[in-house]
């Protein structure tokens, strides 16, 4: 029975891994440079809650270098907390409607050029058939003349109640939304805008690289999306790591690390999803991920499921399908999965290559909020948590406690420690006077 065991993991091993990558080292050419006054607009900014509805939130709430662009939580608190990472609570006095309904998603290398979709469905990607140039929830209806990906995708979270407009009558941002007033005069974006404008050290920051400020044009909502992507493609960018200084011909991977990477690369199968550069094929794939928390559903719905891509596509094959997220600083990106059900690094990579939904023990990371749905709901119906099943794509792959720790050593050598501090770090004040997250 041992060696039937035995010959049918390493069959399964061998099976995963047929079709897998080659490691390739992340070259720092594949990303844009900026203009200096540029860079340095786009950080003040995304630490200024200025941008938020009711000026009490900043980019960096959720994606704060103290957790690795990240918040530390499976689920966090936009409007409605108060504090930072795993110290955030809610407001007693202004509880949030629900918590954010993903996890937040780490920062590193969203300007490299081969980056082609954002969010965790990519709701926003790259589509040159659209007039735009992007595929965006606005579809025609979205403004044109965005730098880059990255800068339409900040233009997003601001839009959100839950993230930063904030709920209904709360503030000008959060009702032009509410009243599907977007682009254009008077729309949020352009609300927003307009405090930026206001404040004359923005002004003189954005006249020092822009023609059109420097002769007297407001700034836009685009000019502060572009520059807050300029900063974010700048200061996280992750490509200095034991794994990269191997490859391009430093010192050898330790062997722990070095016999997790060839798991990854071969047996384990990591690197089918998990390829390129980037490790990521910047794809879509049903990975049986446990769900929790609100989901993603419209107004007039009711239920807490998250469908994923398919919520984007309409796609039968999309349903509960999730980006493959790069990988330089996962170690430090926790909790993991699209919905943070993982709270330790060991369980996921075992639950990843194998995973069975009826064995998962719930292990998030959650701040107490009294208005919370039921976080457990989906996992607890029985219909929902075959649905999520029954969409599993590839074939499951036994691993040992060995294979796991080797894996997260190799994992370990994919950190950037530099990358995480940033190039600029926290700011010790904004130009709007508000309180800076630190």
């Amino acid at each position: 029975m041992t060696v039937f065991r035995s010959l049918t993991r390493v069959l399964a091993l061998l099976w995963a891994g047929a079709a897998c990558a080659e490691p390739v080292a992340l070259d720092p050419g594949d990303f844009d440079e900026f203009d200096a006054a540029q860079v340095q607009a786009g950080w003040l900014l995304f630490y200024d809650p200025v941008l938020s509805g009711n000026k009490n939130i900043s980019c960096a709430t959720c994606h704060h270098p103290k957790f690795a662009t990240s918040d530390g939580l499976s689920l966090g608190l936009g409007e409605g907390g108060i504090g930072l990472g795993r110290a955030r609570v809610a407001d007693s006095n202004n509880l949030p409607e629900q918590r954010i309904p993903r996890n937040s998603p780490a920062l590193f290398n969203l300007g490299h050029r081969a980056v082609t979709v954002m969010f965790h469905d990519g709701r926003i990607e790259v589509d040159p058939t659209r007039k735009s140039g992007l595929r965006t929830p606005l579809e025609d209806e979205m403004a044109e003349g965005f730098a880059s990906l990255l800068s339409a995708q900040t233009m997003f979270p601001v839009l959100s109640a839950d993230e930063m407009a904030g709920h209904y009558q709360e503030n000008d941002v959060s009702q032009a939304v509410r009243q599907g007033r977007i682009t254009g005069d008077g729309g949020a974006w352009d609300i927003i805008a307009k405090r930026v404008d206001a404040i004359a050290a923005y002004r003189a920051l954005f006249a020092a690289f822009d023609a059109g400020v420097a002769g007297g044009d407001p700034v836009t909502f685009i000019d502060v999306s572009d520059a807050i992507a300029a900063f974010v493609a700048t200061e996280w960018r992750a490509y200095d790591t034991a794994f990269d200084r191997a490859l391009r011909g430093g010192a050898p991977l330790p062997e722990p690390a070095a016999q997790g990477q060839g798991l990854f690369f071969g047996a384990a199968g990591c690197s089918g999803c998990h390829s390129g550069a980037l490790l990521s094929d910047q794809g879509f794939h049903a990975m049986a991920t446990p769900q929790l928390g609100p989901g993603k559903a419209a107004r007039f719905e009711s239920h807490q499921r998250d469908d994923g891509r398919f919520r984007v596509t309409g796609a039968a094959a999309d349903a509960f399908a999730f980006r493959t997220p790069m990988l330089r600083n996962v170690t430090r990106t926790g909790p993991w999965g699209h919905a943070g059900a993982h709270s330790d690094l060991a369980d996921f990579v075992k639950f990843h290559a194998d995973p069975v939904l009826a064995t998962y023990a719930p292990q998030a990371t959650l701040p107490d909020l009294s208005t919370a749905v039921a976080d457990w709901a989906v996992l607890e119906d029985a219909g929902a948590t075959a649905a999520i099943q029954m969409a599993y794509q590839p074939r499951p792959v036994a691993l040992n406690d060995a294979d796991i720790s080797n894996i997260l050593a190799f994992l370990d050598a994919l950190t950037d420690d530099a990358s995480i501090a940033g190039r600029l770090g926290v700011p010790d004040a904004v130009p709007s006077g508000l309180a800076v997250d630190r």
